[in-house]
């Protein structure tokens, strides 16, 4: 019996942009920057904060990087970092003028920003002068060059679960996705990390992204499913858009656990009310190291008596990093060769390690929904070169 949900176009565009915004902006990379500046390790060493500043949303995100910045800031061993914030009104010439601001008032790297596009623009405007840029966001598009994002990307989620799957007998992978920009680049991440990895590719199958086409759309997939031999169904969609009608059409169409294995490139858990579904008992998602991430919660709350915002681990993160090269002494630092070093960083996240393509890999616990709660099935990796790197 199909019940009553909330329509799927009202809260996935407001669920999703955000994400939108951080990941499928159509922007050019920055032309390859020299090292970086070098740095006087016994000296207070500028680094500049990037945030959309503003009002709603965004000053609340705004406030939240700030404060996890600060608070990274606190938790270093005495080293000294002169942390100024600029804003950019989450635009990209903003984003631009803010940081060549920051370059010009002595910046040696710049955090943030936290849009593609303002990231794209703040990595160009900057380029000329060596200095990098660590962005809060996750679109793969903008980096290289002098930019990296911090945000974890749909491959490294899409690696991870792919890879676990194959090695836990459920690697007979079907991709559905709704036909947006955004699904489709979370799509097309996940048939890279199938490709990559000893998993099988055994279908796709798409829908419009309206209420109509996913009920319509349904018995389609499952026929498909059915006849592909697939034991694992990958999706794209989060809670806020399609999912909550898929987990509860596909079973009543015979598709689903125990002879499917349901798959969310997207953080199935949220929002809380997610966890008590039907549909989704048993599915698999990926999320950060879950006990560092709750201290981080837990420390932040009882500092600024708020909880963080889900981005304010980036930008602790970004500040970790810095924090431990500034540490080292060398004046090379913040250079490219020392922010890509393999055995890359510890956040509050996790580990995590930037990639000489801008891109970075982060280690991500596998969890499963059971009894309306999230259960560890495969913890986080603690270092590089274990299991799924």
């Amino acid at each position: 019996m199909f019940s009553a949900f909330r329509n799927p176009l009202v809260t996935a565009r407001r669920g999703l942009a955000l994400a939108a915004a951080l990941f499928v902006a159509g922007c050019d990379t920055v032309p390859t920057a020299g090292g970086g500046p070098r740095i006087d390790a016994g000296q207070p060493v500028t680094v500049a904060l990037l945030v959309p500043g503003g009002s709603g949303g965004d000053a609340v995100v705004s406030r939240s990087l700030e404060n996890a910045a600060r608070m990274a800031i606190t938790d270093l061993n005495g080293t000294n970092i002169d942390l100024r914030t600029y804003t950019t009104g989450g635009n990209a010439d903003g984003a631009a003028a803010a940081a060549t601001r920051a370059a010009g008032d002595g910046a040696k790297i710049i955090l943030g920003p936290l849009y593609s596009e303002a990231a794209n623009a703040a990595g160009r405007a900057v380029a000329s002068r060596n200095v990098n840029v660590l962005s809060f966001s996750n679109n793969t598009a903008i980096a290289g060059g002098n930019v990296f994002v911090l945000g974890n990307t749909f491959d490294n989620t899409a690696n991870r679960l792919a890879r676990y799957a194959a090695s836990h007998g459920r690697g007979d992978i079907f991709v559905v996705n709704a036909r947006s920009t955004a699904e489709e680049v979370g799509r097309d991440a996940i048939l890279r990390a199938i490709n990559s990895s000893s998993a099988r590719l055994a279908g796709n199958a798409s829908f419009d992204f309206s209420q109509q086409g996913i009920i319509a759309a349904v018995p389609q997939i499952g026929q498909q499913v059915e006849a592909s031999g697939a034991n694992a169904i990958f999706f794209t969609s989060d809670n806020d858009g399609a999912m909550s009608y898929l987990a509860q059409l596909l079973p009543e169409n015979g598709i689903g656990a125990p002879n499917q294995q349901f798959i969310g490139l997207t953080r199935l858990d949220i929002p809380p009310a997610a966890l008590s579904q039907p549909g989704l008992q048993g599915a698999w998602l990926a999320l950060p190291d879950p006990g560092l991430n709750a201290n981080f919660r837990s420390r932040y709350a009882a500092a600024y008596g708020s909880e963080p915002h889900p981005l304010a681990g980036l930008s602790y993160d970004g500040i970790a990093a810095i924090g431990a090269l500034i540490e080292r002494g060398r004046s090379d630092a913040l250079s490219r060769s020392a922010l890509t070093q393999g055995s890359g960083f510890v956040g509050v996240n996790g580990i995590f390690r930037l990639k000489s393509d801008g891109t970075n890999e982060r280690g991500l616990a596998v969890g499963q929904i059971q009894n309306n709660q999230v259960s560890i099935i495969d913890p986080a990796p603690r270092s590089f070169g274990g299991f799924g790197f």
